[in-house]
């Protein structure tokens, strides 16, 4: 496959595989399978409480460590 890119795009992803240390390619490949291939498969609803769950649910972005949630760092 071949893509041709607008040259904003090109000096963005150029400019970012440097700060990776990568080329420009291994990014543009390793970005496309996080974002279509290594996703998690949707969650299907089994119910009308679980399809209300998901619509009101999001993702954090983040989980505590299990030392996190230890009862001596809970007080700390």
């Amino acid at each position: 496959m071949t893509l041709t890119l607008d040259p904003q795009l090109e000096a963005t992803l150029t400019e970012r595989a440097q700060q990776e240390g990568v080329s420009p390619e291994t990014l543009v490949v390793k970005t496309l399978w996080e974002k279509f291939v290594a996703r998690n498969p949707p969650i299907t609803p089994q119910d009308d409480w679980e399809r209300d769950l998901l619509k009101i649910g999001r993702n954090a972005g983040t989980a505590l460590s299990n030392e996190a949630l230890s009862s001596e760092e809970l007080y700390d």
